[in-house]
């Protein structure tokens, strides 16, 4: 059984660790925690992890959020997964700082990235892993916000939430989605 994980990011360290490179960060993560490493290949950072008889191909596109698709599309052409195997790692505005939501499908919400593995695949028909960042910005300044670092006070939090997110990414892949989305999807994270 093979699955799919892509973080949604940007590459360039401006970006590091910003709210918009939560997928990115997500999925480093879940590497770094099966002892996995990553390397350049096409159209991204990749690493193969094997864990509890699964195999996962772990993706951080480095084409830029606007054409995460194309990235997306490449390596799931190329390791014959699924979209159901597939789960896409990414910021959400609309959620508060302290929930994750896993959804079978969906929309993009007006995020690029989701837009553009939209556009490639044809189909919204794809698990997402929805990190919510909050929308605590002034009127105008929602890309800032998004491409802005974590205030301090966030970070335990931020920190609390990529682990939770590594368990729902294990969960995804060993108990299936349902199992997983009850675990998280209407959970307060507290610190």
């Amino acid at each position: 059984m093979k699955f799919l994980i892509v973080g949604l990011g940007n590459v360039g360290n401006e970006y590091a660790h910003t709210r918009h490179n939560i997928g990115f960060d997500v999925v480093n993560a879940f590497v770094q925690k099966h002892g996995g490493a990553f390397r350049t290949d096409r159209l991204a950072y990749v690493a193969d992890i094997k864990w509890k008889g699964k195999s996962f191909v772990c993706v951080c596109p480095t084409t830029y959020m606007n054409l995460s698709g194309k990235a997306v599309k490449y390596w799931m052409d190329k390791e014959k997964i699924a979209p159901e195997r597939l789960l896409v790692v990414v910021d959400d505005l609309a959620l508060p700082l302290n929930k994750l939501r896993l959804r079978p499908a969906g929309s993009d919400a007006g995020h690029n990235g989701l837009k553009s593995i939209e556009e490639v695949l044809q189909t919204r028909e794809y698990p997402k892993l929805r990190f919510g960042i909050g929308n605590d910005y002034p009127k105008g300044m929602q890309s800032d916000f998004v491409l802005g670092k974590w205030r301090k006070e966030e970070e335990p939090m931020v920190a609390l939430k990529i682990s939770k997110a590594v368990e729902v990414i294990e969960a995804f892949a060993t108990q299936g989605i349902n199992t997983a989305m009850n675990l998280i999807n209407n959970q307060d994270i507290k610190l």
